[in-house]
């Protein structure tokens, strides 16, 4: 089921059969090195099962990020419902494959979820959060017009948190 379009993307929902697709991002060493490991098959699966579930209880989660030149299946983004300090948001995050990474696609899905985040949803902010030194992340979320929230520590590790505010509210 296709959720939103961009000009040159489709998210749609994640399902079982994006398993080796997905691993191609979740399992990459280099794509995971702001997570503590990278994901083997059935953690890559959980993680589809976490976000399958995700679309029953809030009606989003991460999506599929498909080219559609091609239909090419390229990573996933979308809303999910995260502990930030100790508060529960909505925050958008993404992972792409490394071979589409600096051509604006995270860029572009990400600013199409905040939309579906204030249009759809209609909530009054969303997040996005990451390690102080994963750059590239925190340079999506400025992109697409968050501004800098906060900083906590969690774990041993600094972290930076953005956000965008709805101007519809």
């Amino acid at each position: 089921m296709i959720v939103l379009e961009t000009e040159r993307l489709y998210l749609r929902e994640l399902v079982l059969e994006d398993v080796d697709a997905l691993s191609l991002v979740l399992s990459d060493p280099e794509s995971m090195k702001y997570y503590p490991d990278p994901y083997n098959r059935e953690k890559v699966k959980s993680w589809i099962q976490r976000n399958i579930d995700n679309y029953r209880t809030y009606n989003h989660g991460l999506w599929a990020v498909v080219l559609k030149d091609g239909d090419i299946f390229i990573g996933d983004c979308g809303i999910t419902m995260q502990n930030i300090d100790n508060e529960v948001l909505p925050e958008i995050g993404f992972h792409i494959i490394k071979d589409y990474w600096n051509k604006g696609y995270a860029t572009e899905a990400a600013n199409a979820c905040k939309e579906y985040a204030f249009n759809v949803i209609n909530y009054p902010a969303v997040y996005s959060y990451t390690s102080i030194h994963n750059i590239p992340s925190w340079a999506v979320a400025k992109k697409i017009g968050m501004q800098t929230y906060k900083e906590y520590e969690r774990n041993g590790v600094k972290i930076i948190v953005h956000v965008a505010y709805n101007s519809n509210l």
